[in-house]
Order: C-alpha cells, then sequence, then structure tokens
C-alpha cells in the first residue's frame, strides 16, 4: 500500500490517465476515422495527452477545491 500522504496525486493520476483517455480516443476516431492503425495512433494520442494533462490536474485541483469550497458554502448558507 502507498502513504496516505500520496493520494492526492495518486488521484490526479488515475484521474488523468482515464479521462485523458476517452477523450483521446474520441478525438482520434473523430480525426482519423476507425481503421486499421486506429489503436497505434490513439496510444500515442493518449500518451502525450496524459503527459499534459497530469502535471495541469495538479496545478488546478487546489484551485478547484476553492472554487467548490466557495460554491457549496454559498449555496448552504442561502439555505438551499
Amino acid at each position: 500500500m502507498l502513504p496516505a500522504r500520496l493520494a492526492p496525486a495518486l488521484f490526479g493520476l488515475i484521474l488523468s490517465g482515464l479521462m485523458s483517455l476517452v477523450v483521446s480516443g474520441i478525438s482520434t476516431i473523430r480525426a482519423s476515422g476507425p481503421g486499421a492503425d486506429l489503436l497505434e495512433v490513439w496510444m500515442g494520442a493518449w500518451l502525450m495527452a496524459w503527459l499534459i494533462a497530469f502535471p495541469l490536474v495538479l496545478l488546478v485541483a487546489p484551485i478547484t477545491r476553492r472554487i467548490v469550497q466557495r460554491l457549496v458554502s454559498t449555496w448552504a448558507e442561502a439555505g438551499h
């Protein structure tokens, strides 16, 4: 098992991997259509997307958490 302190980075790794896999797959199919080399092209696109997505998720996550906290507390304070 990994130490709990690595949970945010592991979450970002898994989230960015899955999201970039799906988005790159959709984009690759739309751009090149289904073909014999689809899997190879998709995996190349996915790797490049993941290399960008993972550090970006780590950078954006704290900002996103703050936005969510403000929205939730604003929502709760309004009596909803």
